[in-house]
């Protein structure tokens, strides 16, 4: 499968994919305020496929949310490709996400009335730029839809809808790639081929995805997993194995039980 076509801007792009330098986002306000990141500094690779896990309520929703652009943090740096995303207006944010991020969902969020060509090429279509419907074929055809182009929403299975997704957010050739629970819909076998796309665009494209996730299945194929706890990481796990997630994880929630 090709997903990416390599080009200068590509291979001039910073050893480093994303940055955040003492990030912290905090909801609510006086007694009742929540604290989900608590000055969380981290640096990824380009070209790495990095799962984020942690008990509920640990932040890692609100790290994707603040590192991809979808939410701003309260104090604190994101950079994505050696550019600073936070400061800017929110149009400068949105054409900057636009540029540089690819996102894939848990529930899809593909437009029901629009065919599978149509969802994968909207993102060009919002940023202003040149549609190449040849491309948008290739890459479809790569994961696996190349004969449902003119196909809807509610005409695919829940693996193929995520197919899409994954095709939408690649067709932009993005920095980053964040993806938030995206097997969390999926049976077991869907849910395999999702994530070996994902795995594939990381390593043979040197696409950078970060990916929150709360099974340990999914977090294996990840080269490497961030842990949080209380808004604060937590730890790393390196070629991370099912049994090793598991036990990081479980001693995690140990830990949270104990500080209560």
């Amino acid at each position: 499968m090709m997903f990416g076509r390599k080009n200068q801007a590509q291979t001039s792009r910073a050893a480093e994919a994303l940055r955040l330098v003492s990030v912290s986002k905090s909801y609510g306000s006086g007694d009742s305020a929540v604290t989900a990141l608590d000055g969380v500094t981290l640096s990824l690779p380009a070209g790495t496929f990095t799962a984020v896990m942690g008990p509920s309520g640990s932040g890692k929703s609100t790290l994707l949310q603040c590192a991809a652009g979808l939410d701003r943090p309260d104090s604190g740096i994101v950079m994505v490709d050696g550019e600073e995303m936070t400061g800017g207006s929110e149009a400068e944010l949105t054409r900057f996400r636009r540029q540089r991020i690819g996102f894939v969902f848990q529930q899809y969020n593909l437009l029901p009335t629009l065919t599978v060509a149509q969802n994968t090429t909207l993102p060009l279509r919002l940023a202003g730029r040149r549609v190449d419907r040849g491309r948008a074929r290739q890459i479809l055809a790569q994961v696996g839809l190349g004969d449902r182009l003119g196909h809807r929403p509610d005409q695919l299975s829940g693996g193929q809808r995520q197919r899409v997704a994954i095709a939408r957010a690649l067709v932009t050739e993005p920095s980053v790639v964040f993806a938030d629970e995206p097997t969390g819909a999926l049976d077991t076998r869907s849910a395999r081929d999702v994530l070996r796309l994902l795995q594939e665009a990381v390593r043979v494209h040197g696409r950078t995805v970060v990916m929150v996730t709360h099974d340990p299945v999914a977090a294996s194929y990840a080269d490497s997993v961030l842990f949080l706890a209380d808004g604060r990481l937590a730890g790393e796990l390196r070629a991370p194995t099912v049994d090793a997630v598991a036990e990081r994880l479980a001693h995690l929630g140990d830990d949270t039980l104990l500080e209560v």
